[in-house]
């Protein structure tokens, strides 16, 4: 009797232990939801704030875990004393990769010092979260200007600038100091508009180390601009494509936690469980594509009700709004939806830095970036992270990223691109074994190239080539 008794205690404990896991995975759901609906609903000074802080502790504890869990790639820069400078200090992306950076570079034991160029001069609550976040993790925050700044920048083994509009500290800061640097700098650049490609910004950037550019497109554009606009040559130009956060990967890998987040953001929105979400994610402005997405949806709309399809009820999702001050383009957007009379079909949510919940909410991914695309776009990655099939523009990083036909589907950029948008939205709409089939290609891929275990390995051959190249150009 005693084996049954015992067989019967283990199946309760593995009950129980399933329990907890369940009720662990809800609460973490419930804080992710909870706090991308205090991101949504609040856009004054005080929610900024907030959002800076958590997106700061985001970033924090995934770097803090990848130096944490054996071996790293990076473990060679232990010691080593690193200069990073930024434009500015903000909630953009170019800035927060950077502290994504310098967590890696502090869990292998490197000595990291952050220089922001460009700070306001009256008291900013995201600077000072943002700045204490760093020191917390043991970065040091020094003044832009000044004697500390120079000896660190002279001291350093290796000076990382990040974006084109950071070299405009070099002249600005070390003067005559410059040629010194040079040849440990690596410009670490994010750029694709056609603006940032002036002399006064770019003019050191032959001479520096490397160039480390998101994307090959990105990089061949430099390359060719740089060369027909300022008549300069780039320096040797590394590639290093993004990856997911182990914290953004937890979420999307949790059946339970995503079937959360499902539920209480389409309940938000007003949308059924069975109801098809099209969502596109970025900040709202020309550039990225709202106003060309909401006519090709409305145009997929009338195709469906014309050939009488039977697809669910098809939603918008329109995440990057600003609520608190409706700019002239957003203005044009709700003006759109409400002339023609699709006001129950599209839903603006406000720009949160926290995408998870709406990963896990919506259907399908719409990168509709325009011009010439975006650098890299991590919101793809994150998207296909949730098995989530993408509709992008042909056009930068997102080119690298979906495999067109396999992983998502591309169309041109411009208005010409709407029709092939509109298209691709009824076929994905129609075809639901295609969207699965899509998506799980896609979390795949993200698997094999796009974590951040891959991107730190990308990173540790780029700082070892650099550290060569300065070492032996101090010696010559």
């Amino acid at each position: 009797m005693g084996k049954p008794a015992n067989a019967w205690m283990g199946m309760q404990k593995k009950k129980w232990s399933l329990m907890v896991l369940a009720l662990f995975s809800l609460s973490t759901a419930m804080v992710f939801f909870m706090r991308t609906a205090f991101d949504s609903c609040n856009a004054n000074t005080s929610s900024s704030f907030e959002e800076g802080r958590d997106r700061a502790s985001e970033v924090v504890h995934s770097a803090g875990r990848a130096g944490s869990g054996g071996p790293s790639p990076l473990d060679f820069m232990k010691s080593k004393l690193v200069l990073l400078v930024s434009h500015e200090l903000s909630l953009s992306g170019g800035p927060l990769l950077l502290m994504e950076l310098a967590f890696l570079l502090r869990g292998v034991g490197a000595e990291v010092v952050w220089i922001t160029n460009q700070k306001p001069e009256e008291a900013d609550e995201v600077i000072y979260s943002l700045e204490n976040k760093m020191l917390d993790r043991g970065v040091q925050v020094f003044p832009a200007k000044g004697q500390k700044a120079i000896d660190t920048a002279l001291k350093a083994d290796l000076v990382v600038l990040n974006t084109a509009v950071a070299g405009k500290w070099l002249d600005a800061v070390l003067k005559e100091n410059v040629p010194r640097v040079l040849p440990k700098v690596l410009w670490w650049i994010h750029e694709m508009r056609g603006h940032y490609f002036k002399v006064e910004y770019v003019k050191h950037l032959p001479f520096v180390a490397g160039a480390m550019i998101d994307s090959h497109t990105t990089a061949e554009y430099w390359k060719n601009r740089t060369r027909e606009r300022l008549g300069i040559k780039m320096p040797d130009t590394y590639v290093v494509h993004l990856g997911n956060s182990k914290e953004l990967m937890e979420v999307a890998e949790d059946s339970v936690s995503r079937r959360v987040l499902r539920e209480h953001v389409r309940e938000s929105l007003g949308v059924r469980n069975e109801d098809l979400l099209f969502a596109i994610i970025n900040s709202v402005s020309r550039g990225k594509g709202q106003d060309l997405f909401l006519r090709s949806f409305h145009e997929s709309l009338q195709i469906i009700k014309e050939k009488k399809l039977q697809v669910p009820s098809m939603h918008a999702v329109v995440v990057g709004s600003d609520m608190s001050k409706q700019t002239k383009f957003e203005t044009e957007l709700r003006n759109f939806v409400i002339e023609k009379k699709i006001q129950d079909r599209v839903h603006f949510v406000n720009k949160t830095l926290t995408v998870a919940p709406y990963l896990a909410a919506i259907d399908v991914l719409v990168q509709n970036s325009q011009a010439r695309g975006e650098c890299f776009g991590r919101i793809t990655i994150e998207a296909m992270a949730f098995q989530l099939p993408v509709l992008g523009t042909a056009a930068g990083g997102t080119m690298e990223i979906v495999v067109n036909g396999t992983t998502g589907l591309l169309h041109p950029v411009g208005k010409e691109g709407t029709t092939s948008l509109k298209n691709n939205i009824v076929k994905l709409a129609t075809h639901v074994e295609r969207r699965l089939t899509m998506g799980k290609k896609g979390y795949e891929r993200v698997k094999e190239r796009f974590l951040e275990p891959h991107m730190a390995q990308r990173i540790a051959l780029v700082l070892r080539e650099v550290l060569q190249k300065a070492k032996s150009r101090t010696n010559s």
